[in-house]
């Protein structure tokens, strides 16, 4: 949860430097958000690229667990189709966006601003942010309600990093590889989904 405050807390700084004009895009005289963009795939691709062990660590578990990034994934669209039918002043494209995140907010926050401009951008970062604390506050919840697969589930694709010591403790230790793998590959999927869902 420290982790989350500290990027609200930069996001409100960034809000409050815009608007009292003490930064613009001028001051760098570059993109700075495709900059960011680019800085963050480069990490990304060097954290995918470092962790072949866990990789390997895939063949243990039972294939049929193996669908739970694409159920997860499935369920979040669902949901958020759903939800679009009760916000008419959003296109069902703009909220298919923004929970495209799957609570990667930082990348997927920058996407969407650029696609969509800085007003769903926003939404896109609350979102995203509020879907990791649910899962960090929510998980012991969840995990009673609807088994040890919820809390992974929950965290989208946080689940391999900043959710992961929760799901941890409320799911047990044996779920430690699926939750890096689901983390993983729904990590994967934002860059995909979200410019895919913007360019309709």
């Amino acid at each position: 949860m420290k982790g989350s405050l500290i990027i609200v807390g930069f996001f409100i700084l960034g809000v409050v430097a815009g608007r009292l004009g003490w930064l613009d895009i001028d001051t760098f005289g570059f993109d700075i958000s495709f900059t960011a963009l680019a800085l963050l795939m480069l990490c990304v691709g060097i954290g995918v690229g470092s962790d072949l062990g866990a990789l390997k660590s895939l063949r243990s578990l039972d294939s049929r667990l193996l669908l739970l990034p694409l159920v997860t994934i499935a369920g979040t669209l669902a949901g958020c189709a759903l939800i679009a039918v009760f916000m008419p002043w959003r296109s069902l494209t703009d909220t298919l966006a923004v929970g495209s995140g799957f609570g990667y907010y930082s990348l997927s926050s920058i996407f969407i601003t650029q696609y969509r401009g800085p007003e769903l951008g926003t939404v896109a970062l609350l979102a995203n942010i509020a879907r990791e604390i649910i899962t960090l506050l929510g998980a012991p919840l969840l995990v009673r309600l609807a088994g040890p697969l919820s809390a992974i589930s929950a965290g989208g694709a946080t689940s391999m990093d900043t959710t992961l010591p929760i799901i941890t403790n409320v799911s047990g230790k044996e779920f430690v590889i699926l939750s890096i793998y689901h983390g993983f590959v729904v990590d994967f999927s934002v860059p995909f989904l979200v410019t895919f869902f913007c360019s309709l």
